[in-house]
């Protein structure tokens, strides 16, 4: 397994070992020891979330502020350009974004630990985005922050006019949302 650092400290970015003839291709998308001894992270996921998409679909930028959810996630179908904003007051990154292209053709996978908002753009139509958490979904601790908060700038690909949930459009700024210490 390949280990790529990122702009955001503790966001990284894993690219499995894949095995590929002319039947196809097979790959761990998920083993603890793997993971923890190649990349430090040693988590415990409770929870697995898959959701499907259309192109131009905005998600996020999601968050909960108690039960914090690391997230460990991945595309199986088409393609994302996914996003976490490090939302720690107190990190020296605190409202800085960092992004990637996930998709089923590179098959990366990235880790975003508690502390960070996350969201995604669906490039393709028919983008199934698979996530682990490490702690249940609760919804009186759900957060989000604006997808487009010009405070945070992410500079999200074209992909028409997004399309975003009513929850979505109703966010926080950055300079509003309840953060982390």
């Amino acid at each position: 397994m390949n280990v790529l650092e990122t702009t955001l400290p503790g966001v990284i970015i894993l690219e499995p070992r894949v095995f590929s003839d002319e039947r196809g291709h097979f790959f761990e998308s998920y083993n603890r020891q793997s993971i923890r001894n190649a990349a430090g992270i040693d988590a415990e996921f409770v929870q697995d979330n898959h959701s499907y998409s259309v192109r131009g679909v905005i998600r996020g930028l999601h968050y909960q502020i108690r039960q914090p959810q690391g997230k460990l996630v991945r595309v199986v179908a088409g393609g994302v350009f996914d996003v976490a904003v490090d939302i720690r007051r107190s990190s020296p990154t605190f409202g800085r974004w960092f992004g990637c292209e996930l998709s089923a053709k590179n098959k990366r996978i990235v880790w975003i630990p508690p502390g960070f908002a996350h969201g995604f753009a669906a490039l393709e139509d028919g983008t199934e985005f698979l996530y682990k958490v490490t702690d249940y979904w609760a919804s009186a601790h759900e957060r989000t922050i604006l997808w487009n908060d010009p405070e945070i700038g992410i500079q999200w690909p074209e992909v028409g006019t997004p399309i975003v949930s009513a929850k979505d459009r109703m966010g926080a700024s950055l300079s509003s949302a309840e953060v982390f210490p």
